[in-house]
């Protein structure tokens, strides 16, 4: 009996480092999304005949309209922190995070892609919305400066080393 050859599996794509913006800068760039999202809420509400009650249906709305969702899973061990944000069809330069002791910011454009045949012009279409802006806050304080951040495959990885606990803290809750 002859064995049997296995197919060759494709390799896992490599992930690509990313590197963490100062927090302060990216929430300066996070202003036109967040205004994007109040004027399409406000317009929900104009639509509705200015009738009060729906803000956060309205806000809601128009979150849902204008970013991509974006899964996030969270596992914790002594001494890391490890978040995977699921976010497809980004690649590394469209992409920025920005991570604080007890926050994680995550905001992403993406360039729409033209293809011309002859003189036809095809855009590509897309149901998802070309945006992310995503802020998780964490559940403990970690070391912002030793934090490792990976994109592979539509999977942003987060490693974060916990904050170490001072003497004073420990003091204070003792």
């Amino acid at each position: 009996m002859k064995a049997t050859e296995r197919p060759a599996l494709n390799p896992e794509p490599l992930a690509t480092p990313l590197r963490p913006r100062d927090p302060e800068s990216l929430r300066w760039e996070m202003q036109s999304v967040q205004l994007a999202i109040a004027r399409r809420a406000f317009e929900l509400f104009e639509k509705r005949g200015r009738e009060h009650g729906h803000d956060w249906e309205d806000w809601f709305q128009a979150e849902s309209e204008l970013l991509r969702p974006v899964s996030i899973a969270t596992f914790e061990s002594e001494s890391r922190l490890s978040l995977r944000a699921y976010i497809l069809g980004f690649g590394e330069g469209e992409l920025q995070v920005s991570i604080e002791p007890k926050r994680v910011t995550i905001l992403g454009r993406r360039e729409v892609t033209v293809s011309q045949t002859g003189e036809e012009k095809i855009d590509y279409i897309d149901w998802y919305p070309d945006q992310v802006l995503r802020l998780i806050d964490l559940p403990t304080e970690i070391d912002p400066q030793g934090a490792v951040v990976e994109l592979q495959a539509g999977l942003l990885k987060f490693e974060l080393p916990k904050a170490e606990k001072t003497h004073e803290s420990v003091a204070a809750a003792a």
